[in-house]
C-alpha cells in the first residue's frame, strides 16, 4: 500500500516562489499601500514577475490580518510511500552512538552509562552524549523506534488466507519476543518509569500509537472507516498490558505472555462484538486508556 504522491514543486519553481514572497514581504514590511505595492510589483525586473503578481493578488484580496499567514515559507510537498526505502529515523552519529549503547542495555539497562559507554565504543568523548537531551529516555525511544521499524523483516506471512486477526497476535508476539532476544526484559520497568514521567508521556504514547498502527498495516488491515481508530486503540491498550505483564513472565520462551495476549485480544473481539452504543464504547475505551497508562506507570 502506498501513500498518494502529491505534486511536488520543482527546484527551480521554488526558489521563484521564495524569491517572490520574498519581495512582498519586503514592502509590506516597509508600510507600503497596496496601490504602492502592486506599482513596484509590475517594476520588478525578474523572472519571477509573474508569480509575484499572482501572490501579490491573492495577499491583497484576504483580510490584513490573515496576510501574516499567507506570507510564511512555502513548504515543500511532502508524502509516505511503503514502496520506496524510508530514510534512517536519526543522524549518523546519533544513530552510531545509540546503537552500541543497546548492546550494553542487558547489563546496564537503559541509564547514562550505557550511553557513556556507547559513544566510547563509537570513537566519540564522553561529552557527546550532550547529543541527548533527556538521557536514558532518548535510548529508550530509540529502542522503540528502531525495534518498530525492524518489525516487518521480522515476519514474514506465507500464508495469503491467515486472517488479519491471527497475522496482529503473531506480530504484536513477535514484537514481544524481540525484547528478550535484546535482553532488555529485566530492565523494563526501569524503562517504563522513565516514560512515565510527564515530560515523556507524550512521546512515549506517541511512539505506542506508532506501532499499533505498523501492526496493523503488517497485517494487511484495509479499514477505512471509524473502525481505524478504534482498533488501533484497542491494540495500544493490549500491547501496553502485555508488554507490562511480560516484564514478570518466567515461563519458557514467553507461554505466559502468549496466554495472557490471546485472553486480552479475545476480550476486546467480544467486547467489541458486543457493545452497540457508542456511550458504551466510550467507556470501555476510557477503562482501556486507564489500564494502558497504568501499565506506563502513572497512578490513576
Amino acid at each position: 500500500m502506498s501513500g498518494s504522491p502529491r505534486s511536488e514543486i520543482s527546484p527551480t519553481r521554488y526558489r521563484v516562489v521564495a524569491h517572490a514572497r520574498k519581495h512582498v514581504v519586503e514592502r509590506l514590511s516597509c508600510s507600503s499601500s497596496d496601490e504602492s505595492l502592486i506599482t513596484s510589483v509590475h517594476c520588478c525586473n525578474t523572472d519571477s514577475s509573474t508569480i509575484l503578481m499572482s501572490l501579490t493578488r491573492n495577499i491583497l484580496r484576504a483580510p490584513a490580518t490573515l496576510r501574516p499567514l499567507l506570507l510564511q515559507q512555502p513548504q515543500r510537498a511532502l508524502y509516505h510511500s511503503y514502496e520506496h526505502n524510508l530514510p534512517p529515523p536519526y543522524p549518523a552519529t546519533e544513530s552510531k552512538i545509540l546503537s552500541s549503547a543497546l548492546s550494553h542495555v542487558p547489563v546496564l539497562g537503559f541509564t547514562q552509562d550505557a550511553l557513556t559507554l556507547g559513544a566510547k565504543d563509537s570513537g566519540y568523548l564522553d561529552i557527546s552524549t550532550n547529543l541527548f537531551s533527556k538521557g536514558a529516555f532518548d535510548l529508550i525511544i530509540y529502542y522503540l523506534v528502531t525495534q518498530r521499524l525492524a518489525l516487518g523483516n521480522r515476519v514474514q506471512f506465507l500464508d495469503e488466507n491467515m486472517g488479519v486477526g491471527r497475522r496482529v497476535r503473531s506480530l504484536v508476539m513477535e514484537r514481544l519476543r524481540a525484547n528478550g532476544e535484546a535482553g532488555v526484559v529485566q530492565h523494563w520497568q526501569g524503562a517504563l518509569g522513565h516514560m512515565s514521567l510527564a515530560e515523556n508521556i507524550p512521546a512515549s504514547l506517541r511512539e505506542l500509537a506508532k506501532l499499533s498502527d505498523e501492526i496493523w498495516f503488517l497485517a494487511g488491515d484495509k479499514a477505512v472507516d471509524s473502525s481505524w481508530y478504534t482498533k488501533r486503540a484497542s491494540l495500544s491498550s493490549v500491547y501496553a498490558a502485555t508488554e507490562m505483564y511480560q516484564t514478570q513472565d518466567q515461563s519458557t520462551d514467553f507461554k505466559d505472555t502468549e496466554a495472557f495476549l490471546d485472553r486480552r485480544l479475545e476480550e476486546v473481539r467480544t467486547v467489541g462484538g458486543a457493545v452497540g452504543g457508542t456511550l458504551q464504547w466510550a467507556n470501555f475505551q476510557a477503562g482501556a486508556m486507564v489500564n494502558l497508562l497504568r501499565s506506563k506507570g502513572m497512578r490513576i
